[in-house]
């Protein structure tokens, strides 16, 4: 482990009570919306994708800002923002209202962790990017799981929770407010479009769409899920828990297997499982609680992995000096299946039935899957020698991939990054 500066122990704090708050929110706007008489699935899950909209608006937009005025301005009004509009969701329960503020709400939230990753990446020395990138996705794992048993405190119609959500915002302001010594690396856009990106990985590109429908749907939906199928609070908090719990346990050895086999195996023997336990979860009599619970926490843990996958996937095809921009690319793809997923996942809840919700998670796991089937068969394996380490990557900002080892940034030579050469088919 290396040693913290005060600057990354500032930096991770904030982060900490950043993914509290955005946790125990998410949560708390589903259980609040599954209550709604006059709200279904459906409406509740394009009101929870407004939350992804902004994700992905934020990544493209906010660059704009920080050149403009700064991180330490950007980051002080995004967080005020965020804690308005979190605090504005008690005032009234209307489905138009809350996409709004949702939307704004994910600007913001894209946009703060853009400003405290960059904090991030400048206060380490690269030889130990690789440790804090994984001291920092678990310090996000352990705030988000944490964060579900805070629903307990108050029934979730009451103005305390919101308020709460908006005092830990608040509160993530001062630990980077008042690091004297953070430094800050710039904010760059990808150089990749969408088309030289497909043309380096499709299997890649389809991997991290598809992941994003799962886990919008994971992330967007499940408590609106588990309110509908009658959880009380206590019980949605465990369960959504169990899931980012799965995510955390799942991704290592699953990742470092794929280090020591084609890739691609172990991204359809992933999907292949996922999908598996989504149709004994949607279909399969009700097992008992704490059954289904590690279900659902195995079933969640498999969805967050196929993302890293797809980005170590990927990685194995372009130089390691366009891995952010790659990246940014990947994360662009998974944001757009975020707002796709809340979507489709509600509106066959609402069609079919409370199957639905993992009736949709094993079809898009199915679909991947038959597609790496597919492009197996087009393209010759990577020699094993020759694939890059997996590294669990966040699902936050394009600037997060910074803190990836296998990056190598660019030597100030005044020249232009070399684009990566496209690989067959």
């Amino acid at each position: 482990m290396p040693a913290l500066s005060p600057a990354v122990v500032a930096l991770l704090l904030s982060v900490v009570l950043l993914q509290v708050a955005n946790g125990m929110f998410a949560s708390l706007l589903g259980v609040r919306l599954g209550m709604e008489p006059d709200i279904n699935p459906q409406i509740a899950g394009l009101v929870m994708s407004g939350y992804f909209v902004g994700m992905v608006l934020g990544c493209l937009w906010v660059p704009r800002i920080i050149e403009q005025v700064g991180h330490v301005r950007t980051f002080a009004a995004l967080v005020s923002i965020m804690s308005a509009a979190s605090i504005s969701h008690a005032f009234y329960v209307d489905p138009w209202y809350w996409f709004a503020l949702r939307v704004i709400y994910g600007v913001c939230v894209a946009g703060a962790y853009m400003v405290a990753e960059s904090w991030l990446n400048g206060a380490t020395s690269n030889d130990q990017r690789g440790s804090l990138l994984s001291i920092y996705m678990v310090a996000q794992y352990v705030a988000m799981t944490s964060a579900q048993y805070l629903l307990n405190l108050a029934p979730p119609a009451s103005f305390v929770l919101y308020a709460l959500v908006s005092i830990l915002f608040s509160l993530a302001l001062v630990p980077l407010s008042l690091s004297r010594s953070a430094a800050s690396t710039s904010v760059t856009r990808s150089a990749l479009s969408f088309r030289q990106l497909y043309e380096v990985s499709p299997l890649g590109m389809v991997a991290s769409f598809g992941s994003g429908i799962l886990n919008g749907a994971l992330f967007g939906a499940a408590s609106v899920f588990a309110t509908a199928i009658g959880f009380d609070v206590s019980e949605v908090a465990i369960f959504v828990s169990a899931i980012l719990i799965g995510g955390l346990v799942v991704q290592w050895p699953i990742g470092k297997i794929s280090d020591l086999v084609d890739r691609r195996t172990v991204i359809a023997g992933s999907l292949g499982l996922t999908t598996i336990l989504g149709l004994l979860l949607a279909f399969l009599p009700f097992p008992g609680f704490w059954i289904y619970v590690a279900m659902a926490g195995l079933y969640g843990g498999l969805c967050m992995t196929v993302y890293s996958l797809a980005v170590a996937h990927t990685n194995d095809y372009v130089e390691s000096t366009d891995l952010v921009a790659a990246s940014a690319g990947l994360l662009l793809a998974f944001g757009i299946g975020a707002v796709v997923g809340p979507i489709a996942t509600t509106s066959a809840m609402q069609w079919v039935g409370n199957w639905g919700y993992y009736g949709i998670g094993a079809g898009v796991s199915a679909a991947v899957g038959l597609f790496t089937v597919w492009r197996m068969k087009q393209r010759s394996a990577l020699p094993v020698n020759e694939q890059g380490p997996w590294v669990s990557v966040s699902r936050t900002t394009p600037v997060a991939a910074e803190l990836d080892p296998r990056w190598e940034p660019e030597e100030e030579d005044g020249g232009e990054a070399p684009q990566p050469a496209p690989a067959p088919g």
